[in-house]
């Protein structure tokens, strides 16, 4: 049930894709942003509060009505797992934001690539370069396509995949929503919900490195996730992009700038230029480099789905 439910979500999200901006998104974000004003008070504690409020709000009705429907008929519960996969799932939410940037630098047209980038990152790229575009987007791309997508799949095989799916997604809209906003920057509310999503992401994002250096350049990949992901604020982003820099055989960030909140070990090493040890290795980002990271994406879902169609039939034998 779950390998179907997942395939068909997936062939629906291909036909009709999910906008960003839907009623249900939009409700959730909603209920969170009411909850940071209720509950807000400058306390850590009242960030706790709020977030275990928001995910029980949300979890324990998708898990009751998947119980409810499994007792009513197994194709219930496949519809509704169908459902909450399809909610949850962002394989096509920016894509149009991506195949729009690499038709724009394809023909050279790198002002319409800032433009687009500009409005997908909310970043300021007037004095970006070919190669500095199609490093944030790819960047970009490869941290989108992980929590939109690969860790839904590991949550989702979870027992009552349905809400820790929902789990998923929602605390990871947390930690941005309740962090990243100017208003709440240094703000003690969205402490817990970045560090609970550090931990429910722990897994999933190292699965996606693994999946990102198996159908890649696999020792590159290793490598490089062993010896740079520290360069990165975010651990789990820092994962990602060293074991997809390494699998593509490009260069994702450097210590001294990049996309993704790149970051010195040391900060006293602003003060100097970057050694060649401290420069991931592979070759500068670009045009090609937006056709290689789809290729990788795909290769790496396929892979999901095989082990997933393989755990299944395992599972169904037993």
């Amino acid at each position: 049930m779950t390998f179907l439910s997942i395939l068909c979500a997936l062939l629906i999200e291909q036909l009709k894709p999910l906008r960003a901006d839907n009623p249900i998104y939009a409700s959730i974000k909603l209920l969170a942003t009411r909850m940071e004003r209720w509950f807000n008070a400058g306390h850590a504690q009242q960030g706790r509060l709020g977030w275990f409020l928001v995910m029980g709000g949300l979890m324990l009705p998708t898990a009751l009505i998947y119980w409810l429907a499994y007792r009513i008929s197994p194709l219930a519960a496949l519809a509704w797992n169908i459902l909450i996969v399809y909610l949850t799932l962002g394989f096509r939410h920016y894509s149009h934001y991506y195949s729009s940037i690499q038709a724009a630098l394809n023909s050279g047209d790198e002002a319409t690539a800032r433009v687009l980038l500009a409005e997908w990152t909310r970043q300021d790229t007037a004095a970006m370069d070919t190669a500095e575009i199609a490093r944030i987007a790819v960047e970009k791309a490869l941290v989108t396509t992980h929590r939109n997508v690969f860790g839904v799949f590991f949550w989702f095989l979870m027992p009552v995949g349905p809400a820790c799916a929902v789990m998923y997604r929602v605390s990871e809209y947390l930690a941005r929503a309740w962090n990243e906003p100017d208003h709440m920057k240094n703000e003690a509310f969205g402490v817990f919900a970045a560090r609970a999503f550090y931990w429910i992401d722990w897994i999933p994002a190292r699965l996606t490195a693994i999946a990102f250096a198996i159908v890649g350049n696999f020792e590159d990949a290793i490598y490089a996730w062993r010896n740079f992901a520290s360069r990165w604020q975010d651990e789990a982003v820092g994962i990602i992009l060293a074991a997809g820099s390494g699998a593509l055989g490009i260069r994702l960030g450097t210590p001294l700038q990049g996309a993704a909140n790149v970051m010195p070990t040391d900060p006293s090493s602003l003060d100097s230029a970057p050694l060649e040890s401290d420069v991931s290795p592979g070759e500068e980002p670009t045009a090609r480099a937006l056709q290689s990271t789809v290729g990788l994406v795909w290769r790496a879902l396929l892979l999901w789905m095989l082990l997933l169609l393989l755990l299944s039939m395992a599972v169904w034998l037993s």
